[in-house]
This record gives C-alpha cells, sequence and structure tokens, in this order.
C-alpha cells in the first residue's frame, strides 16, 4: 500500500487516453469505436434505493468487467550456505485486480498499478475465457492503462458517461474482483467530486461509499443506467481493506487519456503554466483578498500559454470555460481533459474586476516531463551559472518509490545524458523518453554538490 497521509492508500487492489472521440466516430477504418452515453437520458434523482432498479445496470456491467493477472518476473541474488553468491534466481509474482473492457473488439482500461512491471498480462472475462494482454500504454500520474485483446468474439463493453454530470447524493455501483471474487457488485451514493489526494495535485477523483477492496483496482464505476463514471483506484484505509470510503478516475479524464494513448502512444497535457493555492478564509487574509473560493496565482511560468495570454500574479482563477472553478482539483481535473494548444476561456477576478482571458495551453513536454515516476523541468539562468552549463535537464522530483531512497540527492540534480545521448533541453528529452516505453534508461547526472553519477532508472 502506498499511503497519502495516515489514511489514504493506493489500492494494490491488486494483490501482492471515445479513441479520439472524433478520429473513431469520422475516420471510417478506425479500429475500433467507444460508445458515449445520450447527453439525454433521463436522470434517477431524488430516489430513495427501494425506488431505483440496479439490476440492469449490474447485470450489464458484470459483462464487461474483466479479472486482470499480472505475473511479474524478477531475478534474486541466490546464497549458497556453504559456496556463498551462487547466481541470480528467477522469482516470480502473481497480482490481481480488475479491469473494464471499453470496445467491442478488445480494449481494455485498467489501473496503472495494477499492471506494473508486469513480465506477462492475462485477462479473463465473465465468461471463464482467458486470453493474454498487449499493454497499449499508461498515465501513471492518473494510474490507467489500456490494453488490449484480441478475442475470438465481439465482447460486451461499457458506455462513457459524462462524469461531470454526476452529483453529489447519486447512487452508483463499484463492480470488480475483490479478494478473486470475480463479478462483484456494490452500490453506494458519490460522496465527493474533485478529490485531491496526491501531494502534485494534478489528480481529481470521485469519492464514494460503494464498497471496494483489493483486487477492484481498475474495475468499473458505473451510475444506474451503467454509464462508466470512473475507473475504481483508491480506498481510503488505515487497515489495506474497506473502511468507508473509496476513490475513481473520472471518466472524463480516462477518456481523454485513453484517446491519447491510442492516437499519439503517449498523454498530451496540456497546462496552462501557473503555480498558486486554493483559496480559502485563511489564506485569503494572509494574501489580503476578499474573495474565499478560486485559485489565486503567485507564479506564472517563463513561456507558458498563461504568461502569453497576460496572466499574472495576484490574478483569482474562479472560472475556466463554462466550469466553475472552487479550488486546484476542480482546476487541474478540468484541464486534464484538454490537450496542448487547446484554448481555455479563464475567469479571473483581478483588482476585484471580472474578465475573461483566453489561454492557449502548453505543451507540459516543454516546461516539464515525468516518465518512470520521474518529473524533469528545463534548466533556467540560475541552474546554468551555477553549474556552468549551456544545456541540460533538471530532476525536479522524485514520484517512483523504487527511487525514494535517493530522491534527496536526485532532486535538482542536473542531467546531462541519456543513453549516451545529450539532454539538450526538454523537447529532446521528451521526444527520447517517450519512445522508451516503460523501459529504464541510464542517465548521467550532477547532483546539487557537484558529484557525478551513472544511474540507470
Amino acid at each position: 500500500m502506498k499511503k497519502f497521509g495516515s489514511l489514504i492508500a493506493v489500492s494494490l487492489l491488486s494483490g501482492a487516453v471515445t479513441l479520439g472521440a472524433y478520429k473513431f466516430f469520422l475516420e471510417p477504418n478506425a479500429l475500433s469505436k467507444i460508445t458515449l452515453a445520450h447527453p439525454n437520458y433521463a436522470k434517477n434523482v431524488s430516489l430513495g434505493a427501494e425506488n431505483i432498479d440496479f439490476t440492469t445496470a449490474a447485470e450489464n456491467t458484470i459483462h464487461a468487467v474483466v479479472h486482470v493477472k499480472n505475473k511479474t518476473v524478477s531475478k534474486v541474488p541466490y546464497l549458497d550456505f556453504f559456496y556463498g553468491y551462487r547466481g541470480d534466481r528467477e522469482q516470480t509474482q502473481i497480482g490481481t485486480g480488475s479491469g473494464v473492457i471499453i470496445s467491442e473488439d478488445g480494449y481494455i482500461v485498467t489501473n496503472n498499478h495494477v499492471i506494473q512491471n508486469a513480465t506477462e498480462l492475462e485477462v479473463t472475462l465473465n465468461n471463464n475465457k482467458s486470453y493474454l494482454a498487449k499493454l497499449v500504454g499508461t498515465d501513471s500520474k492518473m494510474d490507467i492503462a489500456l490494453l488490449k485483446i484480441e478475442a475470438d468474439e465481439k465482447l460486451p463493453y461499457t458506455v462513457f458517461g459524462n462524469s461531470d454530470d454526476i452529483k453529489v447524493g447519486e447512487w452508483v455501483l463499484a463492480v470488480g474482483n475483490p479478494y478473486n471474487l470475480n463479478s462483484t457488485v456494490t452500490a453506494g451514493i458519490v460522496s465527493a467530486k474533485a478529490r485531491n489526494l496526491a501531494n502534485d495535485g494534478i489528480q481529481s477523483f470521485i469519492q464514494t461509499d460503494a464498497a471496494v477492496n483489493p483486487g477492484n483496482s481498475g474495475g468499473a464505476l458505473v451510475n444506474t443506467r451503467g454509464e462508466l463514471i470512473g475507473i475504481n483506484t483508491m480506498i481510503s484505509s488505515p487497515t489495506g481493506s474497506y473502511t468507508g470510503y473509496s476513490f475513481a478516475v473520472p471518466s472524463n479524464i480516462t477518456l481523454k487519456i485513453i484517446e491519447d494513448l491510442m492516437q499519439f502512444g503517449n498523454v498530451q497535457r496540456g497546462v496552462l503554466g501557473i503555480e498558486g493555492g486554493e483559496l480559502n478564509s485563511n489564506y485569503a487574509k494572509e494574501i489580503g483578498v476578499k474573495a474565499t473560493q478560486g485559485f489565486y496565482i503567485n507564479k506564472v511560468t517563463k513561456n507558458s500559454g498563461a504568461e502569453k495570454a497576460g496572466l499574472r500574479k495576484g490574478d483569482i482563477i474562479v472560472q475556466l470555460d463554462d466550469k466553475k472553478i472552487n479550488g486546484f482539483a476542480e482546476l487541474t481535473a478540468y484541464i486534464n481533459t484538454k490537450r496542448p494548444n487547446d484554448i481555455v476561456q479563464v475567469r479571473i477576478i483581478r483588482d476585484e474586476k471580472d474578465s475573461i482571458i483566453p489561454v492557449k495551453l502548453s505543451r507540459k513536454e516543454l516546461l516539464s516531463y515525468e516518465f518512470n515516476g520521474i518529473e524533469f523541468e528545463d534548466l533556467d539562468s540560475t541552474d546554468k551559472k551555477q553549474f556552468n552549463l549551456k544545456e541540460g535537464v533538471k530532476i525536479k522530483s522524485i514520484s517512483n518509490p523504487e527511487y525514494s531512497e535517493y530522491a534527496d540527492m536526485l532532486k535538482g540534480a542536473i542531467i546531462v545524458s541519456i543513453d549516451g545521448q545529450k539532454a539538450n533541453d526538454m523537447e529532446a528529452v521528451s521526444g527520447y523518453l517517450a519512445k522508451k516505453g516503460n523501459q529504464k534508461a541510464r542517465y548521467q547526472i550532477i547532483t546539487k554538490n557537484g558529484q557525478i553519477y551513472s544511474i540507470i532508472m
């Protein structure tokens, strides 16, 4: 279990980016279609559980949720009592989780942590047929992975609902394979939206009180019409088992990630290019503003879309397009559904006056880039002067627990080459690493105190 604070645990609920809606609906030779729910379906609101029929949604979803088995083979040192080191021995570990079929030709969405480091992936359908699965791509930051199986039949699949439309108090079903108990359905309500549980603030979860346990990871969160509104990902628990709340990646974010992975091979993450904080009474008083809701900008990134559009320190973002922004999680949730060069209408309060400023989103890779739990950024003038360098990239943060022991040394270090190729800038680095998939790379780095290392990460 990975803990966020003392309670939030990534549920190794696994034991141990419409595929381009426009692309797949418009291109005649598209391999697959993702089905979106009809926007005019009636909603089951203001009804008690006794007045809602869960059976149709459950029946439809059960057949679209699969069991995912992750086989990991690693080498461990083999020590002999009399003769000492005798080489390496292979050790096999099996992890399990859930996945959701999203197209009749075998595309499946699950969690990244369910399939992480897998040497072999096996998917078992509700009819007990099993298939080897191919990994199409992952987004470790949002904990989403896309798989593909080649089945001998058209498969049942889920329809994507609009996660922005769900309401707190709305009934939902969680479907998955907890503790290897296939086709388990639990019911609950939406407890909260736009929950931010990660230190980097990029994630924005749907919180529910539907029971989710180890093995549910990657399974479906659906509304009472059986429309997919989230991918179950985490639980809030001091024990590792369900104790009250679970969290799901919203379907709108999942949909965008799937589209990106299938069209581009990686996630196209657009950013405004701002830093700041979520307003509340205390923070507003501290910085001397009247507003108590919204996102306060205290830094605008150089060369970003925000800077070019004229956003500046002290502006308060209260709305993006037609979405009201009360805090950081809502801001990031909306931006996560957008791509570089998309234009967002940013409504701000400046000097107690409202105005709307159109901002073209920047490509995140040109400002920062994440690979294998390592986030990079370009060198600034201070870095170049300090290290007497004209080019290179800097390690901004480390989120991969595999390297947590070395995080203090690595954070702030300068990368001068990757696999022997010069790390000139973010564009070059992101382009090279994107081609490596999940393979590790050899980095030559200069630490903050000037030491030079060659490290494989």
